[in-house]
C-alpha cells in the first residue's frame, strides 16, 4: 500500500514540474502576435520536451526527469514582449537565445531568476529601457549578448558579479556613463564589445590585468584620456578597436601583436609612431589609424603582410619614402594614404594586387610617372592621386580599368593629351584632371563615358573647341573647363545636359553668343562665363539672371537683365541694313544737326526756369551719418551726388547683380558705399514700389552688427536705389567657391559666421517692432567684412509683416534655399527663413550646397561628421568638432518638412550659445 502511494506521489510531482514549464511557455506564446504563434505551432500539450520547436531538454540530475535547459528561437520572426515570460518556472534553463526577432519593451527584472543560465542572447531586437540590475544574479553567466537594441542608461554595477563572464557584447545601443569599476572582477573575459554607444570616461587601467582578453571594441563612444601603457602586455589581442573616440597620446610600446588581425584606432588625437611590428602575427587584415596625428614612417612589417585587406592611414603626418614600403597583396581591397607627408613614386606593385578596388594617395609629395602597370588592377573603382608632383602622361593602359568609377589626377604636373583610351571607361562617374599641364584638344571619346557625373578639366592648356560629344553625357552634373585656351562658339547641343547643375567655362577665348538652347539645362544653378569674348543676350534663365557679376565680366558685350544693359534689336540682313544706314546718314545728318542745336537751346531754357521753382515743400531727411543727404522722394542734391559718383550708373562701377537690382560701388566724401539700383519696374512691380517707402523706413531703423547697414534711399521716376555700407570681404558664396579663400575660412571662422547669420535673423524676426522676413536668404546675400564677420544683405524681396496683414505673396527666393511649403502654399512665415538658414548652415560646413542631402533621409547616427565636412580643411580639434556636431543637429532641425516642427531663430541662437 505504501509503495503504491509513493509511486502516485512521484507521478504527480513529475506531472506538476512538466506542466509548470509547459504552462510558462504556452502563456508567453499566447502573448505574442498571431504570426509568431503560428511559428510556434508545435508548442502543444503539456510536455515541452516532446518535439517543441526551439526547445532543448536534458535529464535532471535530481530525479532524472526531462527538463527544459535551452530555448533557441533565433531569427524566428517573433513579435511581442518578454513581460509574460515566466522565468520562475524555468529554473533549469542554461541557454536562452531569442536574437534577431522583433521583441520590444523592456528586459524584465525577473530575468535575474534564471540563475542557471550560461548564455543569454537578446541581440538584434527592439528592446528599450535599462539593463536590469538583477542581471548580476546570473553568476553562472558566460555569454551575454544584448547588442543591436535601443537600451539606455548606464551599465549596471551588478554585472561585475558575473565573474566567469567570457563574452560581453552590448554594442549599438544608447548606453551612457562609464565602465563600472566592478568589471575588474572578470577573471575569464575574452571579449568586451561596447561599440556605438555614448560611454565616456577613461579606459580602465585594470583592463591590462585581463589575461584572456583578445577582442576589445570600444569604438564610436566618447572615451578620453590615454591608452593605458600596460594594455596588451599580458594578452595578445586579435581585434583592437578604439576608433572614433577622444583618446590622446601614443600607442603602448610593448603591446603583444602576435595574434593581431584588426587594429582600428581611427579618428582620435593619437600621436607618435605606429608599431613597427604591427603585422607580427602574419594574419593582420585591417589597419585603420586615419584622422590622428601619427608621425614617422610606414611600419616596415606591412610590406610583407600578405593578409592585408583594408588599410586606412590618411590624414596623419606620416613621412618617408614609400616607393618600396608596400608589396603585393592578394587580398587587399582598400588602401588610403592621403593627406600625409609621404614622398617617392607610385609603386608598380599596386598593379599586381588583383582584388584592389580603392587606391587613395592624394595630398602627399609623390613624384615621378604613373606606372603603366597600374592598369593591371582591373577591379580598381577609385584612384585618387591628386595634389602631388606627378609628371608625364596618363598611361594608355588605363583602358583596362573597366571598373573605374572615380579618377582624380588633379593638381599635379601631368602633361600630354588625354588618351583616347579613357573613352573605354564606361563606368567612369568622376574625372578630375584640373591643375595640370595637359595640352591638345579635349578628347571626343569622353562622350562615350555615359555615366560621367563630374568632369573637371580646368587650369590646363587645352586647345580647340568644346566637342559636341560632351552633350550626350545625360548624367553630367558638374562641368568645369575654365582657364584653358579653348576657342570657338559654344555648342548649342550643350542644352541637352538636363542634369547639369554647375558649368564653368571662364578664362577661355569663346566667341559668339550664348546659345538660346541653354535654357533647356533645367538643373543649372551655378554658371561662370567670365573672361571670354562672348556677346549678345544672356539666356532667360535663373542661373544667368542671378549669377554674380564676377561670373559674367570681361566679355565682349553681353547684355540682358543681369548686366542691366538693353540688348539691341537683332539685325537679320546685315548687308542690306548697312546700305540703308549709309543712305539715311547722308540725308539726315544735316537735318539732325539743326535739330540737336534747337534741342540744346530749349533744354537750356527749361533748366533755367526749373531752378527758379520752389521745392514744392518736400522736406529733406538727413541720414544719421551726416555724410550725405538723401530725401524720401526726389532729393535733388543727394540724387545728383550719387549719379555723379557712379557716372550715371556706368557699368564699370558694377560689383554685383541680383534678381531685383544691380549693385554699384560708389565713393562719396572719401568713403565707399554700395548702391543698389532697382531694375526698371513693370506694372506689377510698380505696385510694390508704392509700399517701398514704408518698408525701407523699417529697414533703416535696423542697427545690428550682423545686418548690412542701410544709410538711406531714394525714389525717383528714373532711378530708385538703396545706399548701404560696402563690405570688402565679398559674398559667402564667392568665398566658398574660391579654393584659397575657402582654406583661409577655417572652422572657427565658419562657426562665427553661422552664429552671426542666426543672430541677424533672430533680430529681424523677434526684436523689430514688426517682424521682418528676409525671404531670399542664400550664400549670395551674406556678405563678409575684413574680420570675417557675417552681414545679412539684400532685402529686395523682404516684407514687413503687420499683425493684421496677409502673409500670402508671390513666389520669391533662390532655388535650393526655398522652404518646400512655398512651392504649393505660397504662404510666407518666419519658418521659411529658418529653412533657408538650415540649408546655408550645411553649405558652410560642407563647403558646397548640400544638394540631394535636402531630399534624402539622412541617418545622422550612422553618418560620421567627418563625412560631410569640407575636405579642403584639416580635421577640427575636439572642442570645435563638438560645436560642429551641434551645428549639424541644428541645421537638420531647421530643415524639417513641417514648418511647425522647425525651431524659431530665437531658439536657434539660444541653442548655439550654450
Amino acid at each position: 500500500m505504501s509503495l503504491t502511494i509513493a509511486l502516485v506521489l512521484f507521478s504527480l510531482c513529475n506531472f506538476s514540474l512538466a506542466t509548470n514549464e509547459a504552462y510558462a511557455l504556452l502563456r508567453w506564446k499566447t502573448s505574442l502576435d498571431k504570426q509568431s504563434q503560428s511559428s510556434l505551432s508545435s508548442w502543444v500539450g503539456t510536455n515541452p520536451c516532446n518535439g517543441w520547436i526551439g526547445i532543448g531538454c536534458s535529464n535532471s540530475t535530481k530525479n532524472r526527469e526531462s527538463v527544459v535547459t535551452s530555448i533557441r528561437l533565433s531569427n524566428s520572426s517573433l513579435k511581442g514582449t518578454l513581460d509574460d515570460l515566466d522565468t520562475w518556472s524555468l529554473t533549469n534553463l542554461e541557454s536562452l537565445n531569442l536574437s534577431s526577432n522583433s521583441l520590444s519593451g523592456i528586459i524584465p527584472q525577473t530575468i535575474g531568476t534564471l540563475t542557471s543560465v550560461k548564455l543569454l542572447d537578446l541581440s538584434s531586437n527592439q528592446l528599450t529601457g535599462l539593463i536590469p540590475s538583477s542581471i548580476g544574479n546570473l553568476t553562472n553567466l558566460h555569454y551575454l549578448y544584448l547588442d543591436n537594441n535601443t537600451l539606455s542608461g548606464s551599465i549596471p554595477f551588478e554585472l561585475g558579479r558575473a565573474r566567469d563572464l567570457i563574452d560581453l557584447k552590448i554594442s549599438k545601443n544608447l548606453l551612457t556613463g562609464t565602465i563600472p569599476f566592478s568589471f575588474k572582477n572578470f577573471s575569464r573575459i575574452g571579449r568586451i564589445d561596447v561599440n556605438d554607444n555614448n560611454i565616456f570616461g577613461s579606459i580602465p587601467d585594470y583592463f591590462a590585468n585581463y589575461t584572456h582578453l583578445e577582442w576589445l571594441d570600444l569604438g564610436r563612444n566618447n572615451f578620453s584620456g590615454v591608452i593605458p601603457t600596460e594594455l596588451g602586455k599580458r594578452t595578445a589581442f586579435v581585434q583592437f578597436k578604439l576608433f572614433m573616440n577622444n583618446l590622446i597620446g601614443p600607442i603602448p610600446k610593448d603591446m603583444n601583436l602576435t595574434k593581431m588581425e584588426v587594429f582600428a584606432v581611427s579618428e582620435n588625437m593619437l600621436y607618435g609612431h605606429l608599431p613597427h611590428n604591427i603585422c607580427a602575427s602574419g594574419r593582420l587584415t585591417q589597419v585603420c589609424a586615419c584622422n590622428n596625428r601619427f608621425s614617422g614612417p610606414i611600419p616596415k612589417s606591412l610590406k610583407n603582410c600578405s593578409s592585408l585587406f583594408r588599410v586606412r592611414l590618411q590624414k596623419n603626418q606620416l613621412t618617408g619614402n614609400i616607393s618600396d614600403d608596400f608589396g603585393i597583396y592578394q587580398e587587399l581591397d582598400f588602401m588610403n594614404l592621403s593627406y600625409n607627408k609621404l614622398y617617392g613614386e607610385v609603386s608598380s606593385n599596386w598593379g599586381f594586387c588583383p582584388k584592389l578596388t580603392s587606391l587613395h594617395m592624394s595630398n602627399n609629395n609623390l613624384s615621378g610617372r604613373i606606372s603603366g602597370e597600374l592598369g593591371r588592377a582591373t577591379r580598381l573603382s577609385e584612384l585618387y592621386l591628386s595634389s602631388n608632383h606627378l609628371v608625364g602622361e596618363i598611361p594608355k593602359s588605363f583602358e583596362r580599368l573597366s571598373s573605374l568609377m572615380k579618377l582624380y589626377l588633379d593638381d599635379n604636373a601631368l602633361s600630354g593629351t588625354i588618351p583616347s583610351e579613357l573613352g573605354s571607361l564606361y563606368n567612369l562617374e568622376v574625372l578630375n584632371l584640373a591643375k595640370n599641364s595637359f595640352t591638345g584638344p579635349i578628347e571626343e571619346r569622353l562622350g562615350e563615358c555615359l555615366k560621367l557625373r563630374s568632369l573637371d578639366l580646368s587650369m590646363n592648356r587645352f586647345e580647340g573647341v568644346i566637342p559636341v560629344h560632351i552633350s550626350v553625357l545625360d548624367k553630367l552634373e558638374f562641368l568645369n573647363l575654365s582657364v584653358n585656351n579653348l576657342i570657338g562658339r559654344l555648342p548649342p547641343q550643350l542644352g541637352d545636359l538636363k542634369t547639369l547643375e554647375t558649368m564653368n567655362i571662364s578664362h577661355n577665348n569663346f566667341t559668339g553668343s550664348i546659345p538660346s538652347r541653354f535654357i533647356e539645362m533645367l538643373s543649372l544653378t551655378v554658371v561662370d562665363v567670365s573672361f571670354n569674348q562672348l556677346e549678345g543676350p544672356l539666356p532667360k534663365m535663373r542661373a544667368f539672371e542671378e549669377a554674380p557679376m564676377e561670373a559674367l565680366r570681361n566679355n565682349k558685350r553681353l547684355c540682358g537683365n543681369n548686366t542691366g544693359l538693353d540688348c539691341p534689336t537683332e539685325v537679320t540682313n546685315q548687308d542690306k541694313e548697312s546700305k540703308i544706314v549709309k543712305v539715311m546718314l547722308v540725308i539726315l545728318l544735316p537735318s539732325l544737326g539743326c535739330m540737336v542745336l534747337l534741342f540744346v537751346i530749349i533744354l537750356g531754357i527749361f533748366f533755367y526756369l526749373h531752378k527758379k521753382k520752389p521745392n514744392d515743400g518736400k522736406r529733406p531727411e538727413e541720414i544719421e551719418s551726416n555724410l550725405f543727404t538723401i530725401w524720401s522722394y526726389d532729393g535733388k542734391m543727394a540724387y545728383e551726388n550719387i549719379i555723379d559718383a557712379l557716372d550715371d550708373f556706368d557699368s564699370k562701377h558694377i560689383v554685383g547683380v541680383g534678381g531685383y537690382g544691380t549693385v554699384y560701388k560708389a565713393e562719396l566724401l572719401s568713403k565707399v558705399y554700395a548702391v543698389k539700383k532697382f531694375h526698371a519696374p513693370e506694372d506689377e512691380k510698380m505696385h510694390d514700389l508704392k509700399s517701398f517707402e514704408a518698408e525701407i523706413r523699417a529697414l533703416t531703423a535696423i542697427r545690428h552688427q550682423n545686418i548690412v547697414k542701410l544709410y538711406g534711399f531714394c525714389l525717383h521716376p528714373r532711378h530708385s536705389f538703396l545706399v548701404y555700407e560696402f563690405l570688402v570681404g565679398g559674398s559667402l558664396r564667392m568665398v566658398l567657391s574660391d579654393m584659397k579663400q575657402a582654406i583661409d575660412f577655417d572652422w572657427k571662422k565658419r562657426l562665427m559666421v553661422v552664429k552671426g547669420i542666426a543672430n541677424a535673423l533672430s533680430y529681424m524676426h523677434h526684436d523689430c517692432s514688426q517682424p521682418i522676413i528676409h525671404r531670399d536668404l542664400s550664400s549670395s546675400n551674406v556678405l563678409l567684412d575684413s574680420d570675417w564677420v557675417a552681414h545679412v544683405s539684400d532685402f529686395g524681396t523682404a516684407r514687413v509683416l503687420k499683425d493684421d496683414s496677409s502673409n500670402w505673396t508671390s513666389f520669391a527666393g533662390t532655388i535650393g534655399y526655398v522652404a518646400p511649403e512655398l512651392a504649393y502654399t505660397m504662404e510666407v512665415s518666419e519658418k521659411c527663413d529658418v529653412y533657408s538658414f538650415g540649408v546655408l548652415t550645411l553649405e558652410v560646413i560642407m563647403g558646397k550646397h548640400p544638394g540631394d542631402m535636402l531630399t534624402s533621409s539622412l541617418d545622422m547616427k550612422g553618418t560620421s561628421l567627418i563625412e560631410i565636412l569640407d575636405q579642403r580643411l584639416p580635421s577640427p580639434v575636439e572642442e570645435v568638432a563638438e560645436q560642429l556636431e551641434l551645428l549639424v543637429e541644428v541645421a537638420f532641425a531647421c530643415l524639417k518638412i513641417s514648418p511647425h516642427s522647425r525651431p524659431s531663430m530665437r531658439e536657434v541662437t539660444l541653442g548655439l550659445s550654450l
